[in-house]
């Protein structure tokens, strides 16, 4: 063979190895990760808000998007400060983001303030196919949101009504539970749910729940009652960012297509993983390990 059938012949197998190469990738750039859009505060130790959000989601093969509605002066021990962002602005990240790119799920996090909540509302409002994870109330603030009732009400009547899961532990659905009983009054805890899901939020996840033996568990329910519970065990700690975790495992299975009351299961397993292999990088709390099983 010549040297110029020779180059012939490399520069043709060149040639269709470069062409696959390009067709694998071009398949690759087609078929994305899923997206998911999460709402929430930033925290500079990573524990907590968007910054879990996002390593959580990349753990369950996602990519994750952010949209920071305040920054946390914080460290592995404690919340110092909550500084909320401008609403017009958080809400023109969201749109910008949204206009360029298809989202699969959104979650939405502790935020600062009512405008913001009604912003999210509005803006989650033009995807409703999209699963809506809602995971409001973030334990490490110090009064974690409860203690204002204009945001309760706001959480109940725009944006929950517009869920497709609720998340919340018990103690928080009865401190919500206030803001339409009467003054007084107490109700059982289907009743409280009740009230959620006949103004159209899909499910409802009470954490925390006990049984008459004690077992701790986290529940699922939609307008017809209980769908699904899954048993947890406590572990020592103290941990900072498990229910974070929770949540954010949570969306990510529902992005991927899992149905609400499997992913209840696999979520759970996922934080007790991360829980169990979380670790002290200073002299605060232990943060759970998202990328455990990597």
């Amino acid at each position: 063979m010549g040297p110029s059938n020779q180059y012939s012949q490399y520069g043709s197998l060149y040639l269709v190895e470069w062409r696959v190469a390009y067709i694998n990738a071009a398949v690759v750039q087609n078929q994305p990760l899923p997206l998911i859009l999460t709402f929430g505060v930033s925290d500079p130790v990573g524990a907590l808000g968007v910054q879990a959000d996002l390593a959580a989601f990349a753990a369950h093969g996602c990519h994750g998007l952010s949209v920071v509605a305040g920054i946390l002066v914080a460290d592995s021990a404690k919340v110092e400060e909550l500084h909320e962002v401008d609403s017009d602005w958080m809400a023109d990240q969201a749109r910008v983001l949204l206009e360029d790119m298809p989202v699969a799920a959104f979650k939405v996090g502790a935020v600062a303030t009512v405008l913001q909540l009604a912003a999210i509302a509005e803006i989650v409002s033009d995807y409703p196919d999209a699963p809506l994870i809602l995971d409001p109330f973030l334990t490490a603030l110090p009064d974690s949101g409860l203690a204002d009732e204009e945001m309760l009400s706001a959480i109940r009547s725009i944006l929950a009504p517009q869920t497709t899961v609720l998340m919340l532990s018990q103690s928080e659905l009865g401190r919500m539970a206030e803001t339409w009983r009467e003054p007084g009054t107490e109700g059982s805890l289907l009743e409280d749910v009740a009230e959620l899901t006949n103004a159209g939020c899909q499910y409802v996840l009470v954490t925390g729940t006990r049984d008459e033996t004690g077992a701790c568990s986290n529940t699922l329910f939609d307008a017809d009652g209980v769908v699904a519970q899954v048993e947890w065990k406590h572990l020592p700690g103290p941990f900072v960012g498990a229910g974070n975790t929770y949540s954010a495992a949570f969306t990510a299975l529902m992005a991927r297509g899992m149905e609400a009351p499997e992913a209840l299961v696999a979520a759970q397993d996922y934080t007790t993983g991360a829980l169990e292999h979380a670790q002290r990088f200073g002299m605060g709390k232990f943060i759970p390990n998202k990328f455990y099983r990597g």
